[in-house]
């Protein structure tokens, strides 16, 4: 799965949020300031070309839909860093973060308890 640009995954949370819609509908979804609507049309013709928005013409106007799922494209981002910069080992990430601080031990823990449900 490709990576996707800045505004182009901004446009894309957008269309999760809704779970798909008219392009007004998307625009109104996204963080202020809003882009303009010509800008977030280009935006979703490209992610269509990249296969992440399937359109369904209603008439003379579009129904944007995911083509692609937050959830997949999380594991494929999350996968792409970890065999990107830390070896393909999410053991790796969790120490990174926490050399970094960016993880608690207080959550490390709850991470374990997860992991032990499972």
């Amino acid at each position: 799965m490709k990576p996707l640009a800045r505004a182009e995954e901004q446009v894309m949370k957008a269309v999760w949020k809704i779970n798909g819609g008219l392009l007004m509908e998307i625009v109104a979804a996204m963080p202020k300031p809003q882009p303009h609507k010509n800008t977030v049309a280009t935006i979703l013709k490209t992610l269509h070309g990249k296969g992440f928005i399937e359109i369904q013409a209603e008439g003379r106007v579009n129904h944007y839909l995911p083509a692609v799922s937050k959830d997949d494209y999380t594991k494929a981002t999350l996968t792409s860093v970890a065999k990107g910069y830390f070896e393909g080992s999410f053991a790796n990430v969790v120490s990174f973060l926490l050399d970094e601080k960016k993880i608690s031990a207080k959550d490390l823990e709850t991470l374990l308890k997860n992991v032990k449900k499972k």
